[in-house]
């Protein structure tokens, strides 16, 4: 028991004098750490110092430096501004010497007009003189001799005039008459179009006339889904082997025809068939329309046209105009129109697609109000076009002024496309109308005897009245009569307006 507490005793005692010892060997552990630390700081605080001078020195050199360029500096500029002093003094002394010289020039300009003035006085004098003696020699007044002189050379001056414009207007048609012939008669030679008018198919054969009962089907159902499914009025009247198909939209009708011709060459007919057909009909309708339209660009040779103008163009093929078809008819005007631009050096790229294009409103035309040249141009605008084909488009039917030599070109071809024998049909009444309005609109002027109109109303003469129009007036009264046939009539091509002026004198001998 002695033992332990001993050995206990021992282990407290040698713990006790580790812990002294330690705290011992800490302390003095510390008091070197310090006197270093202290080492290091005092050479620390004697290299800042060192630096501190150094920077100071070199803050000190910097100073001068800067003054010193300074210095020359202001000493540079003082030099500037004495050279500019003495060169604006020696302005200055050039100015004066010039304003010396002014005002002598002055003062000699006045004397001058001093004796332009005493000179105009004497000339007035001698002028009142010279009108007073001629008035007492020929016994008239100043106003009434100036009256009696105007009245003279005006009536010279009249004669005159219209010789002069006879002249130059016969000259000048001549010339231009024998060139727009050329160019045209070389135009339409070059693009040798058949003189055929075709129209749209709306009948569509049945092999029998039993085929009609199949078509309307039981109550009626056949041809019910039929009407609905294509838009198209279906007439199965006494026609032998045919049914009519009526529609006031071509493609509707071209798509009606291609079913019902599947319809009955397949002779399975019932709504659900009928619908399938339909379908299949409007597809292939609307690749056709693309191929047509491509087919239309790639032979006028214009490329990269948006695919919305190529679905227009493809729909002109199903299209007709007075008989005429669209799609031949603006091949036909691009053709034209890319001839006639080439003879005279216009755009030929313009001219041809104005042309191809200036008819794509009325693909439209039954879906929008207005005319078909503004909707196309309004379709053009759309779509990124250049202003002078949108020009091109928009002013061929005159509802706005040509603002570009193509635009005038592709007029020209349209008139010349729709006009030629055999393009379009023409009903006999409404010939006898356009021909009858042409001579009671000229008989409407003042001074006008007769008209007639003659070459199927492609040409008006008027007989005037030779005592009361004058050659200037019967000058004049032409253009006032096509300005109001422009202005007025609806007429393809262009209308020829003759006056004629006749003087007779007759006498008789005894």
């Amino acid at each position: 028991m002695n033992g332990w507490i001993l050995t206990g005793l021992e282990i407290l005692a040698a713990s006790l004098v580790g812990v002294i010892c330690g705290y011992l060997l800490r302390q003095y552990l510390g008091e070197v750490k310090i006197k270093s630390a202290k080492v290091q700081a005092n050479a620390l605080l004697t290299e800042a110092q060192t630096k501190y001078k150094e920077m100071l020195l070199a803050a000190k050199d910097e100073a001068l430096k800067i003054r010193d360029e300074a210095e020359a500096e202001v000493k540079r500029r003082r030099a500037s501004l004495q050279r500019e002093e003495e060169r604006l003094q020696k302005r200055r002394e050039n100015l004066e010497r010039k304003l010396e010289r002014v005002e002598a020039r002055e003062r000699n300009l006045d004397q001058r007009q001093s004796k332009l003035d005493r000179l105009q006085n004497e000339l007035n004098r001698l002028h009142e003189e010279q009108i007073k003696e001629l008035e007492r020699i020929s016994s008239l007044s100043k106003e009434e001799a100036k009256e009696l002189l105007l009245k003279t050379v005006e009536k010279e001056a009249r004669q005159d005039m219209a010789r002069v414009i006879r002249e130059v207007e016969a000259q000048a048609k001549e010339e231009a008459d024998r060139k727009a012939r050329e160019i045209i008669t070389l135009a339409i030679q070059r693009c040798a179009s058949e003189q055929v008018a075709e129209t749209t198919v709306s009948m569509v054969p049945l092999p029998s006339d039993d085929m009609k009962g199949r078509i309307i089907g039981r109550g009626g159902r056949n041809i019910r889904a039929l009407e609905i499914a294509t838009g198209v009025d279906l007439v199965v009247d006494d026609t032998p082997e045919a049914v009519i198909l009526s529609s006031f939209d071509p493609v509707r009708r071209e798509v009606a025809r291609t079913a019902l011709s599947r319809l009955i060459l397949d002779g399975r007919i019932h709504p659900a068939r009928v619908e399938k057909m339909v379908k299949k009909a409007q597809e292939e309708i609307e690749a056709l329309i693309r191929e047509e339209g491509e087919r239309m660009a790639y032979e006028v040779g214009i490329h990269g046209l948006h695919p919305e103008l190529i679905t227009l163009l493809g729909r002109l093929k199903y299209r007709t105009s007075y008989g005429q078809n669209m799609q031949v008819h603006s091949l036909e005007t691009a053709r034209l129109a890319g001839i006639m631009a080439a003879e005279l050096g216009a755009d030929v790229a313009v001219a041809k697609e104005g042309g191809l294009l200036h008819d794509i409103g009325k693909a439209v035309d039954s879906q929008i109000d207005g005319p078909h040249a503004l909707i196309g141009a309004d379709i053009a605008r759309r779509l990124g076009k250049s202003e002078k084909i949108i020009n091109c488009i928009a002013a061929h039917h005159g509802e706005e002024e040509p603002r570009c030599l193509e635009a005038v070109l592709v007029a020209a071809a349209d008139a010349i496309s729709g006009a030629r024998p055999g393009a379009r049909r023409e009903s006999l009444e409404s010939y006898i109308k356009r021909v009858s309005a042409l001579e009671d609109l000229a008989r409407s002027f003042a001074g006008v005897a007769q008209s007639y109109a003659i070459q199927a109303g492609r040409e008006i003469r008027i007989i005037v009245k030779p005592e009361e129009v004058d050659d200037l007036a019967s000058i004049q009264l032409a253009k006032d009569i096509a300005a109001k046939v422009e202005e007025s009539l609806e007429y393809p091509g262009q209308i020829k307006v003759t006056v004629i002026r006749e003087t007779r004198a007759v006498d008789y001998a005894r």
